[in-house]
């Protein structure tokens, strides 16, 4: 592992291969994020998007949880009466969830266990998100007399369904992380003594590919959800000119080359060869 900055409630490793291992690290309140913790992230995500050294990011918690979502007492009671304090907060929240979705490197979210309310915004702003199959999701806000606030009500339903955004919302039940999968807002479910394996070898698989061109790709995929067909035809041709600029490593020339030349790359079947 490389030298990292200590946090208080942010754990961040960046290993010999290029991932950065961030996680929650308030484990005795499952990941409850404090107003601390928000600054931190946006600390962490200002260093991981300038760092070389880090090619992949993987969210994850200490412990038995993602993140319960926001803390009860240092995040709403403890701010009630300072709203200073409060939009301080609610502003680095916003800041760091918005810098992890426009990020240019690759992230994936690890659930390990607990995913409640708050925390669902992080999770949308993952590009890639394998949960445990026993881990707990849920949006509990309506249990105790508030609605699914910040921005969790809109990324719950860009995740989920019509149906199951208000059943869920308006329940207040759990899910694990089958019924996730299921529901469309993980990509994979699986046993929890495997996760940090099948999340290692999915960061493998990232490493593979072109940074330039995994950057261009999540900012193209997650800008025409909005566009209209035209729009979109003439924002992914700009886009596509602006990568082949980008590119420094020429990975389109060589992926040409290596099908149509040399026969050494089948598409679909693997990543370009990369120097």
């Amino acid at each position: 592992m490389s030298d990292a900055k200590e946090y208080s409630c942010v754990k961040l490793e960046i290993d010999d291969e290029g991932i950065a291992w961030v996680s929650f690290n308030r484990p005795e309140k499952r990941n409850a994020m404090s107003p601390t913790l928000h600054f931190e992230m946006e600390d962490v995500m200002a260093e991981l998007e300038t760092n070389e050294d880090a090619k992949v990011i993987v969210l994850t918690g200490e412990g038995v949880s993602w993140s319960a979502g926001m803390d009860l007492k240092e995040y709403f009671r403890e701010t009630d009466n300072n709203p200073k304090a409060r939009f301080k907060s609610q502003w680095a929240h916003r800041h760091w969830a918005q810098y992890l979705m426009v990020s240019a490197k690759p992230s994936i979210a690890m659930v390990n266990g607990y995913c409640f309310g708050g925390a669902f915004t992080p999770l949308a702003a993952c590009d890639i998100a394998i949960a445990a199959e026993d881990a707990t999701f849920g949006l509990s806000e309506v249990n105790w007399g508030i609605l699914p606030g910040g921005n969790v009500s809109k990324v719950f339903r860009d995740l989920a369904s019509h149906r199951d955004s208000l059943f869920y919302a308006m329940t207040g039940r759990t899910f694990d992380g089958k019924k996730a999968v299921d529901m469309g807002i993980v990509n994979l479910a699986v046993p929890a003594d495997k996760l940090r394996e099948e999340t290692l070898a999915l960061a493998r698989e990232l490493l593979e590919k072109s940074p330039a061109v995994l950057a261009f790709t999540k900012q193209a995929v997650k800008a025409v959800q909005g566009m209209d067909m035209n729009m979109a035809y003439e924002y992914l041709g700009a886009k596509q000119g602006a990568l082949r600029a980008a590119d420094k490593e020429g990975t389109r020339q060589k992926g040409m080359s290596e099908f149509l030349d040399n026969k050494s790359y089948r598409p679909g079947l693997g990543a370009v060869k990369r120097d």
